[in-house]
């Protein structure tokens, strides 16, 4: 059995050894409003990241502060909040 998101965002972080990556997903219904290099790029920078790139479906990038996460994830919902999504 199949099973889809439908429509929306998905943002993973995992910290490994000291490291956050960010993996981020946008629905193709989505992808030509918000873009998920876009989202990457406005997340690495509360975990001391520099940038991230991809495609707009999906996007990675990463940091050394695992301690941000929590504004990582919160910069995340306010660029969906900007974007209307």
């Amino acid at each position: 059995q199949k099973i889809g998101l439908g429509s929306g965002v998905v943002a993973l972080l995992s910290e490994t050894d000291g490291r956050v990556v960010v993996a981020i997903g946008v629905t193709s219904d989505l992808a030509d409003r918000i873009s998920a290099v876009d989202i990457v790029r406005a997340v690495v920078p509360a975990i001391g990241g520099k940038g991230g790139g991809g495609r707009p479906d999906f996007a990675q990038g990463g940091g050394p502060d695992p301690s941000g996460c929590e504004n990582a994830i919160e910069a995340a919902r306010q660029i969906l909040r900007e974007t209307g999504i």
